[in-house]
């Protein structure tokens, strides 16, 4: 009896254990190259680099600097403006707080991390040092843009160059739009042929690149042309009410609802 009781027991514990491992699994946070998706909804911009190790994290709120350098392992600075160049995609941040200053230096120009091999977007250099210092630290590192991860769903068009759409302007349904904002890609329908290409993701702008389409013969007064003309010139995007609103500087060109 009482080694039968002992064998309850002990199922009973393994049991437990197996079932707080299961829910510790579920709750982990996804991460990647550039740290978790938490701290990629929070930051626009994430950034690393090697020999020395550091983090970069920018935000609306502010920015971060994390390193294995003697006097600099945490640094938060105040959010700033940015300094764009005039002939190239290169962006400078002037930085400081009571205790460091600091310049970064963002430039559109493929980046290989040098102990990952991985591939990014944006090379980064960063100039930096504490108040105590007359000479600024250099470091080098590989960087990406968080794209919005609100953009992620299937839109379904409502307006095109502010008129609202119907399913006659087009051959079978409305266009739509399924957005994978993870691999900065999209697919969908417009109006006619199956559509596909990538977005190209920086803060404050969105621009839909790449567009191709297959070559069915649409009917007379299909608006497709006219709807991937104005999604090709889109520079800025809104979400808000289960709408994406997309537009450029002219003005708004696109409205979506959210269908899923």
């Amino acid at each position: 009896m009482k080694k039968a009781l002992l064998f309850l027991l002990l199922l009973s514990l393994i049991v437990s254990c197996k079932s707080t491992a299961g829910k510790i699994s579920d709750t982990k946070t996804t991460t990647s190259e550039y740290g978790a998706q938490e701290d990629q909804m929070k930051y626009y911009f994430t950034a690393t680099g090697n020999e020395p190790f550091w983090t970069l994290k920018m935000g609306t709120e502010g920015i971060e600097f994390t390193s294995l350098i003697s006097g600099k392992e945490k640094l938060i600075f105040p959010a700033t403006e940015v300094v764009k160049a005039m002939d190239a995609n290169i962006k400078m941040y002037k930085i400081s707080n009571e205790t460091a200053a600091a310049t970064i230096t963002i430039q559109q120009l493929e980046c290989q991390n040098s102990m990952s091999g991985a591939i990014s977007p944006y090379k980064v250099s960063i100039e930096i040092k504490n108040n105590a210092e007359l000479a600024f630290t250099k470091l080098g590192g590989c960087g990406t843009y968080n794209t919005d991860y609100r953009l992620h769903d299937i839109w379904v068009l409502e307006e095109l160059n502010g008129f609202k759409v119907f399913i006659t302007d087009f051959q079978r349904e409305l266009p739509r739009l399924e957005i994978n904002s993870s691999e900065n890609k999209f697919m969908g329908y417009g109006g006619c042929n199956a559509i596909s290409g990538t977005i190209f993701y920086e803060k404050d702008l969105l621009r839909f690149t790449k567009v191709i389409a297959t070559e069915m013969a649409c009917g007379a007064g299909n608006k497709e042309n006219q709807f991937i003309k104005a999604l090709q010139n889109i520079t800025a995007y809104s979400i808000g009410d289960n709408r994406l609103t997309l537009s450029n500087p002219s003005g708004k060109l696109l409205v979506f609802r959210k269908v899923d």
